[in-house]
Formats: structure tokens, C-alpha cells, sequence
């Protein structure tokens, strides 16, 4: 059986996917690389089947009609046969020495018989335009090297979060608990590093920089302009976290608090890209998405409103929507998330 299984969404992906799979190859004959073309119009497909006869047993190729980022990911989660589950960008890499230590922690885990549900390591925002690499690390709020639980965590900044490039799941536990990410969406990742979170019990966090997050195509998907074009996008996946779960009902309050944390900061994303665009149809709809959490539960509604990163859209009028904005700016610079 395969250790991991490394799920590679890819569409029209030819100027870039060889990156992403060398760098997974890496990890041996105890990784699968699950190439899912998602009915790409380039050499997408090509490739992929190329790659699947020049590495037998570690690469596959999986095609499918069109169906968007998440419903790559099902396609990967249904076929993957590795006990750990780890999704990597097409146009994204992975660090081969950190890899090799990743793996070498799951054979241990299997070894012994004691697997974890998530794995944790770092990731790096790679911005080569302006030559700028900018790692988030968990030092301080994970303990490091160990078996742990949420009780054990301490307490997040706010450009920490659990990221889709920072995780690594148990396979067995996304089937469990029924994750299925939508189809033709954008933005599914926060999905699908916030559904599974009440089924994890067990962690395990290395202080390694093993995912690559490259920015800069004008048109990825957290381009701002793009971003600004696809918010409807952005509001769907806010309305799909909210419905998920209602947070005051989470018994585990360190889990509660950073669950809350994620859905303000989701909130606040799409209420900062609706008030730059500034027309009276995109404020409406940010009135619209704070009532939706309202109306769902008026608990939740308080836990999050009262957030840190919640507090400037209780600023009412344009100089509230100055504040916000000006924070977003000072954020992108800092870290330049997009």
C-alpha cells in the first residue's frame, strides 16, 4: 500500500505541471502521483499519459469532463490508495528534502501502528515578480514533533492559518467524514481545510518548508482582479462554511475559537473585495452575506462579528470602507498573499 497520495488538479496546465510532479517524485515508491487532467483544451492530457508510462506504479492518470478545482480533488480523494491524502496546485511545487522527511514521519506512524489525522507543515508564498519568498511557519502555536490534540494549541497570529498547502490528512478520515468539495467553484481550498477539522482528534506538526505556493499568473485564481470578478464565487464557498456547522455547538473551544477565527477571516476577505468594488449591487450583496450568517444562527453570528478581524466592518459608512481597505493593502504588502 502507498504511503501518500499526492492529488495534482490540472487544467491546461501544460507550461507548468512537469514542475509540480518532479518535485513529488521525489517521495519514492511510496508515493502516488494522481495526475487529474479536468478536461483540459491544451496538452494537458498528453502529458499526463506520458508521464503515467514513464513512472509505472507511482503516476496515474485520471481524466475527467470538465468539472472545476474541487471536483478534481473528489476525483483524486476517490481514487487515491495511500493511507495519507495531500493535494499540491498544478502550478505549485514541493520541497524534495522536506518531502523525503515528511515521508519518513508517515512510514513511522504506520510502523507503529499510531496515524494521526492531519499533518501539519509550513508553506511558502513564493513571488518571484518582485523577488520575494515569504514562509508561514507554525512555531509557537503547534508543538513540534509530537503527537497532539487541540487542547495543545496555542494561540494563532493572524497570518497563521490551516491551509490546504500546509495540510496532509489521513485518507480514511476525509471518507468518514463525507467531504465533497463543489463543482465548478473557485476558492473550494477553504473548504476543504474547514469541513474535515471536527473529525480531527490527532496532529502532528513539523517544522519543515514543504509547499511552494507560487504567485503571480494574471490568471490565478488569487489574482485581485480575478479575485474581484469571481467574488460570487468567493460568497458561495462563505455560505457553503457557514452551513456546515454551527460553531456554538463545537464542544472544543480551542477548536471552536480558530474555526470562528477562519470563517471571519472568509467573511472579511469577501466583505473587503465587495466594498473596493464599491457599487451599490456589491454592497448589497455583503449586507447580504452578514444577514445570511445571521439568519443561520444568531450565536454564530455573534461569535464572528465580534472577531478581531471582524471589527472594521462594524464601521458604518465610507470611512469604515476606507479603514478596510487600507487594512487589506497593508496585509497584501506584508505578505503578499495575492
Amino acid at each position: 500500500m502507498k504511503i501518500l497520495s499526492i492529488a495534482i488538479p490540472c487544467y491546461n496546465s501544460q507550461e507548468y505541471m512537469d514542475h509540480a510532479v518532479e518535485s513529488a517524485l521525489a517521495g519514492g515508491d511510496d508515493v502516488e502521483i494522481l495526475i487529474v487532467d479536468d478536461g483540459s483544451s491544451d496538452d494537458t492530457a498528453k502529458i499526463a499519459d506520458r508521464l503515467e508510462q514513464e513512472h509505472p506504479g507511482i503516476i496515474r492518470a485520471l481524466h475527467q469532463e470538465n468539472g472545476g478545482h474541487g471536483e478534481a480533488v473528489n476525483t483524486g480523494l476517490r481514487n487515491a490508495e495511500g493511507i495519507y491524502f495531500k493535494v499540491l496546485d498544478s502550478d505549485d511545487w514541493l520541497d524534495r528534502d522536506s518531502l523525503i522527511k515528511v515521508l519518513d514521519q508517515l512510514r513511522r506512524f504506520v510502523r507503529e501502528g499510531k496515524l494521526v489525522d492531519m499533518l501539519l507543515a509550513n508553506y511558502v508564498y513564493e513571488k518571484p515578480s518582485v523577488h520575494k519568498h515569504k514562509a508561514i511557519r507554525y512555531e509557537g502555536v503547534f508543538p513540534r514533533d509530537t503527537v497532539f490534540g487541540w487542547n495543545d494549541m496555542k494561540k494563532f497570529k493572524i497570518s497563521q492559518n490551516i491551509l490546504m498547502h500546509s495540510v496532509i490528512y489521513r485518507t480514511q478520515m476525509l471518507h468518514d467524514c463525507e467531504l465533497e468539495l463543489p463543482k465548478h467553484t473557485f476558492y473550494v481550498d477553504n473548504i476543504f481545510v474547514y469541513k474535515p477539522l471536527p473529525s480531527v482528534k490527532t496532529m502532528y506538526y513539523m517544522n519543515v518548508d514543504l509547499y511552494r505556493y507560487f504567485i503571480g499568473r494574471d490568471d490565478q485564481s488569487v489574482n485581485e482582479k480575478v479575485m474581484t470578478s469571481r467574488i460570487d464565487q468567493q460568497i458561495k464557498v462563505n455560505k457553503i462554511m457557514i452551513d456546515a456547522f454551527d460553531l456554538t455547538k463545537i464542544r472544543n473551544k480551542k477548536l471552536r475559537d480558530y474555526m470562528v477565527k477562519y470563517l471571519a477571516m472568509m467573511m472579511t476577505v469577501s466583505s473587503v473585495f465587495l466594498i473596493k468594488e464599491g457599487s451599490e449591487e456589491s454592497l448589497g450583496k455583503r449586507s447580504e452575506l452578514w444577514r445570511y450568517l445571521k439568519n443561520s444562527s444568531k450565536g454564530m453570528y455573534r461569535l464572528v462579528n465580534k472577531h478581531v478581524l471582524s471589527k472594521p466592518m462594524q464601521i458604518r459608512g465610507k470611512a469604515g470602507r476606507k479603514m478596510v481597505v487600507w487594512g487589506y493593502r497593508i496585509s497584501r504588502k506584508l505578505y503578499g498573499f495575492n
